[in-house]
């Protein structure tokens, strides 16, 4: 029954992914229409934003799918990295595309074009109708892992761009003042370049393998520490495979007696407990090399 029911909530969420990402495409041909017809920078800069955040929903609509592949035997992890790689790629495509809208922006502001406020009112409403209610769908339907979140925060930063080009469109019908495009289109960049490096950032040290956030080694070298017949800790390292799937190895030297006793079985018992329940990041990929304390002459290398 339990089964069942992820099944059938993943199901929903992958459901909700494809019509969020159906709006989203057709609220992107739409703003591209747009900026042709009225020759709107802020219209434009907010497609350019929609490329990117439905390129996103795509990237968590196929990493969904491409989750639920089982492990091979060339691919042990199954296809849980592809996440993060879509997610890197994505980054550096939206910190190239918030440069480019502020410096366009900034250029506008000396350069004011002519704006046809009525057709950029009409487009900016369409991209904040479609943009609410995708996120309508997203927040009934899907659940509370990264990729529904993500997708969440994608139209969430679409539906603001939407009401900046709303802003622009009636400040210029109702004072003619066409820089107010420009101002709109830096508002929106503003929005994107924060994201993008704070996405690149996080992906980035999932690819170099750093260790994952909220995870502190010390305090995990020290837990294992205090367990019975444990001497020491070495070649201590934490990754993560993708997001919410770290990986902790390790070696633990015990007393020789453990090997010859039944203490050796329990203490890897304590060791996978340990870091599974203890931390706020629960790690339950873990693997314990452990070794006797008259072992330890034999390790040419200790790491860490």
């Amino acid at each position: 029954m339990g089964h069942d029911h992820a099944h059938g909530h993943a199901g929903a969420s992958e459901r909700a992914l494809l019509v969020a990402f159906c709006i989203s495409a057709g609220i992107l041909l739409a703003e591209v229409v747009g900026a042709v017809v009225t020759g709107s920078l802020a219209l434009l800069v907010d497609a350019g934003h929609m490329v990117v955040d439905t390129g996103g929903l795509g990237i968590g609509l196929v990493a969904t799918r491409l989750a639920r592949r089982s492990p091979t035997a060339q691919r042990t992890w199954g296809y849980q990295r592809a996440e993060v790689l879509g997610a890197t790629a994505q980054a550096a495509i939206l910190l190239a595309v918030g440069v480019f809208v502020v410096v366009s922006a900034i250029q506008r502001l000396f350069v004011p074009a002519e704006i046809h406020a009525g057709p950029l009112l009409v487009f900016g409403v369409v991209g904040l109708v479609g943009n609410l209610v995708a996120y309508a769908v997203l927040a009934r339907a899907s659940g509370e892992g990264f990729t529904s979140r993500a997708a969440r925060l994608e139209v969430l930063n679409d539906t603001l761009g939407s009401v900046a080009v709303i802003a622009a469109a009636v400040v210029l019908a109702l004072t003619g003042w066409e820089r107010a495009d420009s101002i709109a289109a830096i508002l929106i960049g503003l929005l994107i370049l924060p994201r993008a490096v704070r996405l690149l950032r996080e992906t980035a040290n999932v690819l170099l393998e750093s260790t994952p956030p909220g995870l502190d080694l010390d305090d995990v070298r020290a837990h294992i520490l205090e367990l019975d017949h444990v001497i020491a800790v070495h070649d201590l390292h934490a990754t993560l495979v993708a997001t919410g799937v770290p990986n902790l190895t390790a070696h633990v030297v015990v007393d020789d007696h453990c090997f010859s006793t039944a203490h050796a079985p329990r203490i890897l018992d304590a060791l996978q407990q340990c870091v599974a329940e203890h931390f706020d990041v629960p790690v339950e990929h873990s693997t314990f090399q452990l070794e006797p304390a008259s072992h330890q002459r034999h390790e040419h290398e200790v790491h860490a």
